[in-house]
Order: C-alpha cells, then sequence, then structure tokens
C-alpha cells in the first residue's frame, strides 16, 4: 500500500483529463477516492485503494452536500471542475452575462459548496489537504480573452489562500496548482490536431504540451504529507511559459 492507505478524497472534474490521473494515482497509493462529474469516466481507476463516482452537478448544493455526508471523514479534496467555453467566453465587454455567471458558478461557486461540506469534517479530525486547480491565464492578459475563465481562477487563488490562512492551525493545508498548456477534454482544438498541439509546444520552453499526469503528479505531491509544509502557495507547472520575457 501507498503513502494514502486508510485516506478518503474527494476529487471534482474526475470524468476525465487531470481530475481522472489525479484519481487514479490517489486510488494506486491506497486512499479511497469519490470521483465527481457530470459525466462519468470510461472506467473506475483499479488500484489497492478504492473508487466511486457520483455523477452530479457541482454547482448543486443539495447534490455537494449528499457527497460529503454519506462519508465518515475527508483527508483530501481536490477542487478539479471547470469549464473553458471558447467562443461563448469573451472579453468582459462583449460577454453574454449568463455565460459569465455561470462560468463563475461552475469554476468558484462550486469550489466553495465543496469546502463548505469538507472542512467542518477535516477540523474534526485536525488535518486535511486541499488542492484546487487554478490556470496560468489567471496570471496576464490575453488579446483573445476568456474574461470570466481568468477572473473565476484568479478568485480560486484568492480564495485557496484565504482558506489556508484560516485553517492552517488546525492542520488544513490548501494550495493551488496552476497548469500552462495540457492536452485534456477542456481544449478539444487539440483533438486529432497535431499541428495545433504543435504549436503549443514550440511556445513552451521544455518543447511540449502538457500532460493530465505532469498535473496529477504536482496534485498529488502537495495533497501528501511530502508537502506538509506548503500551504497557502501557488504551484505553477506550465514547462517554463510564464518564466519567458
Amino acid at each position: 500500500m501507498g503513502q494514502f492507505e486508510g485516506r478518503v478524497a474527494v476529487v471534482t472534474g474526475a470524468g476525465g483529463g487531470i481530475g481522472y490521473a489525479t484519481a487514479e494515482m490517489l486510488v494506486a497509493e491506497g486512499a479511497t477516492v469519490v470521483l465527481v462529474d457530470l459525466k462519468p469516466p470510461a472506467r473506475l481507476p483499479a488500484g489497492p485503494g478504492s473508487a466511486r463516482f457520483a455523477q452530479g452537478d457541482v454547482t448543486d448544493p443539495e447534490f455537494v452536500l449528499r457527497i460529503f455526508a454519506d462519508l465518515p471523514r475527508i483527508d483530501h479534496l481536490v477542487n478539479g471542475a471547470g469549464v473553458l467555453w471558447r467562443g461563448r467566453d469573451v472579453g468582459a465587454v462583449d460577454i453574454d452575462l449568463e455565460i459569465w455567471d455561470r462560468v463563475m458558478d461552475i469554476n468558484l461557486k462550486a469550489m466553495v459548496l465543496t469546502l463548505k461540506s469538507a472542512i467542518p469534517k477535516m477540523r474534526a479530525r485536525r488535518g486535511g489537504s486541499i488542492v484546487n486547480i487554478a490556470t496560468i491565464q489567471c496570471l496576464r492578459g490575453d488579446p483573445a480573452p476568456q474574461d470570466a475563465y481568468q477572473a473565476s481562477k484568479a478568485g480560486v487563488i484568492a480564495l485557496t489562500k484565504s482558506i489556508a490562512i484560516q485553517y492552517a492551525g488546525e492542520g488544513i493545508r490548501a494550495n493551488s496548482v496552476l497548469p500552462g498548456q495540457v492536452r485534456t477534454p477542456m481544449q478539444p482544438h487539440f483533438a486529432g490536431n497535431p499541428d495545433a498541439v504543435q504549436k503549443a509546444a514550440d511556445y513552451v520552453p521544455l518543447g511540449r504540451v502538457g500532460e493530465p499526469q505532469d498535473i496529477a503528479d504536482a496534485i498529488v505531491f502537495l495533497l501528501s504529507d511530502k508537502a506538509g509544509f506548503i500551504t497557502g502557495t501557488e504551484l505553477i507547472v506550465d514547462g517554463g511559459i510564464t518564466a519567458l520575457p
């Protein structure tokens, strides 16, 4: 068994991509994992640990309450649910405010709902670790803006820092991971388009786009006891993009 033996984790946005890769690693390391998403994964992760799937909308308060009510304990929470709606999520002047509100609900408000349910259980056990997924896009402007996405993810970073300080004295850690260009279902323009992948890779100093496993490795590290003195910070996983001049 691995370093997460006997621990319970909830991973949202786990139907595929980064969330699924994270859940798979946790199960392989002995955790009991609840994978949460609107769409089920192709298969549940297998390993020394165990996995089950909870299908539903993380913006629904009653659904989120049910997920955590069924758990006797919670050690780790990964907020990976999110949307990036190219073409609909545009600059603030032009965006449809219904799109703005829905992006905020999924990317930020849903995280508040999971935190409201998870943190009391972590406090009862005097410890836990949380990782919230943001993006390097919220660190800079963009001539082709997705303003709701970027603003919501900036909010993720700010809320994560606040949670980290509020609950540090109770052994609860909270950190953000900021992915760069990653080949996931949220980036459908990469699918079956090697030219798009290569164009993105040419911009990355390490010479390739990221894979879900690259981000999952960072998330699982921050969840683990090996990161026991790390809280309230952001881990950028972008192949060097943000270090460019």
